[in-house]
């Protein structure tokens, strides 16, 4: 069998004993804040085990996505250097909540792997938690296993715990040896040699660890099992390595086929590679993007160390995204979000490969010559930092290189040398569990939290249990018109009134399927058995359904407009406004705005109906409608359908037809991250108010400029080409001043009769300064006459200063400017002491400077 026909053997087992096929929750978990990323097949019913949620089934299987690269379950160092390591996976599970329990479970597990599969039983190991008798004694009783194979061992291999305290219970391992030579088994070498392969976990949660750390016994019973797909499918194929079955076998292949070179004898890259693309693939789709902080620094980590493997390839440009295609081949039938994001993953992962490769060489040969100069046997920690700052190097992509050196880095000094900045950075991008823990009064049993919010904004409710912290009451009750946060829609606000309770809904959360009210004001607890009158703020919430339909009408124009590798990236519904982040590697030009604008608006004028109904989700998903990153939808899901132009899965309220909305204007576009934009628009009132305030601008600018609204844009041109032009010329002055030095010039002058005759071409930005440049020389001669000449602006000119005793003797500024002027094809004029004069011709300052010295001396023997 191949990987495919496994996994759907696996499910189609336990569908005919009752489960029901529950799919995948995505590797980006937006309702846990204590997890980076979906890391076991429990993850998303770890609501039911903690009390928190009722299971829809009592009987569940699926293959939940995993990635493990962090916290206790990192494997990151090992991934690719072994046959079983890897950062993403598939987990099989089978789960009943409070159904049947360990008998069922060890039965059925074992019916699978022997009677369905096949597996030798010669082969096959049970494990049981040491104080676990049942376990023990149920092993040989519903199966036919050796009794000498089924073995007791520690709390440490065989007791599971969800955390310090809450569910949790003994647990039966599946062993199988992979070794050669059956005969050479042994139960001391189980859970201590890589020859016996834990295949299957099942968990049996019957106890709840409590603060003393005594168990007591929970209510109900579950079952929770795990069994890797990765090695089942090696152990069934007959393989010895993960990386040998047809799971890697054919992305293997194909990174041959891109680098040329061979996976016999240059095992690791080609197994590096092939686990880090399945996780990136998986983790792009499911709605994560490389970054420098939390979950995106993890995929930023993951790709830089593929690219250098890849230089063990001798790869030097991208490459790594040619692979996406074949991961899509091979897991695209289970997960088919893989095909739907297939462009976008594609497109993040070259343009991050791009990115690195420009730094990645420069960044090895840096290490390289790191090594020559070292002394000793560590990098040291400002080094290792050197490389994760400048070339971009995670610490553990140094470390990998330094191993293969046989060196250590210092990464207590590493940690050290972090600037103040990126460690801020870090921090805000860690997720953090929310601790508080809300001590709830229950008023009564029963179910809780009906939405009633569709059809109407007021509704008398009774509260089913309170908590008052300090001042904050918080309410759940058995039905509510309020909608609670969720799906980028913020929760509404409103009144809870009643005899004794006047309250102000502030906001309304959802945890898990329970809406919880919070809200200010007057609660007599002695009146909580009374009905109260819920009533939404109507206007807040129009204005909320006009956003949230008109960011669905954004959406396909986006699509429209830019290509259909535009997905959401994040949203926010606000009554005032709605924010909108999508994948799209390029600035949203100005036209391309308006052509957007321009759809919503058309769709608005339409006045199209938009309907909402209720469908099973693969029914909706088949029909077209979109599904959302990393959004989790139950078996059945409400798909919002607006004529022939939008059809997509929401939760949210919105309006009856597009005319409700009214007007849609952008009022922002940003870039959010590598590979994300984001747009800010308005609605309807807001829309008007916005366009009113930007036309007050605009006739404020043609007050101001004297111009025509048509014209202000050239105006405003004018204005600052005229700006720049006065920039440069201040520049220029400012220049030429502090360059001109009448002393030198003087230095340099001749004598006629013992006076002193100076001619210069001066670096004068325009005739004044030239002026100022005489009024300086002027100060600074004894006796004599100055000629300075400049052809600043278009034409020539020059400035002739005569000192006083000469002025006394008949000599006179004018005069000579007069003559000078003429040879440039002009004239001048002046006072005494100082005269200008100003040409025609450029070209001829030159030589009425040469011939400036004979009319000076005419005069001064005249």
């Amino acid at each position: 069998m191949d990987a495919a026909e496994i996994r759907k053997s696996f499910i189609d087992f336990f569908k005919d004993k009752g489960h029901q096929f529950v799919r995948s929750a995505p590797v980006v978990p937006h309702d846990d804040p204590t997890l980076l990323f979906t890391n076991a097949g429990m993850n998303q019913f770890k609501p039911i085990f903690l009390g928190e949620q009722q299971a829809n089934h009592l009987r569940v299987v699926n293959s939940q996505k995993c990635i493990r690269v962090s916290g206790k379950h990192n494997d990151l160092e090992e991934v690719g250097f072994d046959t079983f390591h890897h950062t993403f996976f598939e987990m099989l599970g089978n789960w009943s909540f409070g159904d049947y329990y360990k008998a069922e479970a060890i039965e059925w597990a074992w019916e699978l792997f022997t009677a369905v599969w096949g597996l030798d039983k010669e082969r096959l190991w049970a494990t049981v938690y040491e104080d676990d008798d049942e376990a023990f004694e149920l092993w040989p009783k519903v199966t036919d296993i050796d009794p000498a194979r089924v073995l007791r061992c520690s709390k440490k291999d065989n007791f599971w715990e969800m955390g310090a305290t809450g569910p949790c219970g003994p647990c039966s391992e599946i062993h199988y040896y992979i070794g050669k030579d059956p005969a050479e088994q042994s139960a001391e070498s189980v859970n201590n040699s890589d020859e016996y392969w834990e295949l299957w976990n099942l968990v049996f949660i019957q106890n709840n660890r409590l603060e003393d750390g005594s168990l007591e016994e929970l209510p109900e019973k579950h079952v929770d099992t795990g069994a890797g797909l990765e090695r089942i499918v090696t152990v069934l194929q007959g393989k010895t390595s993960n990386y040998e079955s047809d799971l890697f076998s054919t992305i293997i292949s194909k990174t041959e086929e891109l680098t040329g070179k061979s996976y016999i004898n240059n095992a690791a890259p080609f197994q590096v590679i092939a686990d880090h693309i399945r996780m990136l693939s998986f983790s792009i789709a499911d709605g994560a993007l490389p970054s420098n902080d939390g979950r995106g620094y993890v995929l930023r980590r993951i790709l830089r160390r593929a690219a250098r493997f890849g230089r063990m390839l001798d790869q030097h440009e991208p490459f790594i995204h040619g692979l996406v295609e074949t991961v899509c081949a091979v897991m695209g039938d289970a997960f088919p979000e893989l095909i739907e994001k297939q462009k976008h993953i594609t497109k993040v992962i070259k343009a991050e490969e791009t990115s690195f490769n420009e730094t990645l060489d420069r960044g090895i040969l840096h290490f390289e010559k790191l090594l020559k100069n070292l002394k000793g046997k560590t990098i040291p920690g400002d080094e290792a930092f050197k490389l994760y700052d400048t070339y971009g190097f995670p610490l553990d992509l140094t470390q990998l290189m330094a191993q293969e050196q046989g060196l250590q880095v210092d990464e207590q000094g590493y940690h050290n040398a972090m600037d103040a900045q990126r460690k801020r950075a870090k921090e805000s991008g860690k997720f953090k569990a929310d601790m508080k823990n809300i001590k709830w009064t229950t008023v009564s049993e029963g179910n809780d939290s009906t939405f009633l919010g569709y059809e109407q904004i007021t509704a008398e409710a009774s509260i089913k249990r309170y908590s008052v912290m300090d001042g904050i009451v918080l309410l759940v009750l058995d039905e509510t018109p309020f909608y609670a946060e969720s799906g980028g829609q913020i929760g509404d606000t409103g009144t809870i009134t009643g005899a004794g309770i006047d309250l102000i809904v502030n906001d309304v959360q959802k945890e898990n399927d329970i809406f919880i009210h919070y809200c200010s004001g007057d609660f007599e607890e002695t009146n909580i058995s009374n009905t109260v009158m819920c009533s939404v703020d109507g206007p807040r919430r129009q204005n909320i359904r006009k956003n949230h339909t008109a960011t669905h009408l954004m959406h396909a124009a986006l699509k429209e407009v830019l290509g259909d590798h535009v997905n959401q990236a994040g949203s926010l519904v606000h009554p005032n406004y709605l924010r909108f982040d999508i994948t799209h590697h390029e600035k949203i030009t100005a036209d391309e705005l308006r052509q957007i604008e321009t759809i919503v608006n058309r769709e608005i004028l339409d006045n199209t109906d938009v309907m909402t109904s209720v469908k099973d989700y693969e029914d909706a998903r088949k029909e077209g409608a979109v599904a959302f990153f990393g959004e989790k939808y139950g078996d059945t899901v409400r798909v919002l359908t607006i004529g022939d132009f939008s059809k997509e899965l929401c939760g949210g309220t919105h309006v009856n037809r597009t005319g409700d909305i009214g007007f849609f204007k952008v009022t922002e576009e940003s870039s959010l991250a590598a590979g994300v934009r984001r747009i800010v628009a308005v609605t309807g009132p807001k829309a008007v108010e916005y366009v009113q305030q930007q036309s007050a601008v605009v006739e404020d600018l043609q007050s101001k400029l004297t111009s025509s609204a048509e014209d202000l844009s050239a105006r405003v041109v004018q204005l600052l080409q005229h700006k720049k032009d006065l920039e440069k010329a201040l520049k220029h002055k400012q220049k030429s001043s502090s360059s001109f030095d009448p002393q030198k010039i003087i230095s340099k002058a001749k004598k006629a009769g013992g006076k002193q005759i100076v001619i210069h071409e001066a670096d004068a930005a325009d005739m004044d300064t030239l002026k100022q440049f005489g009024d300086q020389l002027l100060n600074e001669l004894d006796s004599g006459i100055g000629v300075l000449g400049s052809t600043a602006g278009e034409k020539p000119g020059i400035v002739v200063v005569v000192t006083k005793d000469l002025n006394e003797a008949g000599i006179n500024a004018p005069e000579l400017a007069k003559s000078i002027g003429a040879i440039m094809g002009g004239g001048g004029g002046g006072r005494p002491h100082l005269a200008t004069a100003g040409g025609k011709d450029k070209s001829k300052l030159k030589d009425a400077l040469k011939k400036a010295e004979k009319i000076i001396k005419d005069a001064l023997h005249g």
